[in-house]
C-alpha cells in the first residue's frame, strides 16, 4: 500500500534483522509491549506462554529473540502506531 501510494518508507525483515530489546521500547514509545505481542502466534504456545502471565520485559526479551511473537505488519508514522494490516487506519494516518 505504501509503496502504491508512493509513500517513502523503510521495510525491514524482522525474521532476517530482529528487533533489539531497546528498539522495540523506541518503537512502542512508552505502550504496553503487550500491543504487539502476538499470543496466537505458533511459536507462543510452541514456547508454553500459553499459561504464563508475562511482564513487559519478559515480553520484550521474548519479542527480541523470537520475532514471530511480533505482531505484523507494524508501521510508524509519526506518533501513531499501525499494528497488524489496518487500511482504514493506515490510510487515516498517512499524509495528503
Amino acid at each position: 500500500m505504501l509503496s502504491q501510494k508512493q509513500v517513502p518508507h523503510r521495510e525491514r525483515d524482522l525474521f532476517k534483522e530482529p528487533l533489539s530489546i531497546e528498539e522495540l521500547r523506541a518503537l512502542l514509545r512508552g505502550r504496553p509491549a503487550s500491543e504487539i505481542f502476538a499470543t496466537r502466534s505458533p511459536t507462543f504456545k510452541k514456547l508454553g506462554l500459553v499459561d504464563r502471565e508475562l511482564t513487559d520485559d519478559e515480553r520484550l526479551r521474548l519479542m527480541s529473540e523470537h520475532p514471530p511473537l511480533i505482531r505484523r505488519p507494524i508501521v510508524a508514522v509519526g506518533d501513531r502506531l499501525i499494528i497488524g494490516f489496518d487500511a482504514k487506519a493506515l490510510e487515516a494516518a498517512l499524509p495528503g
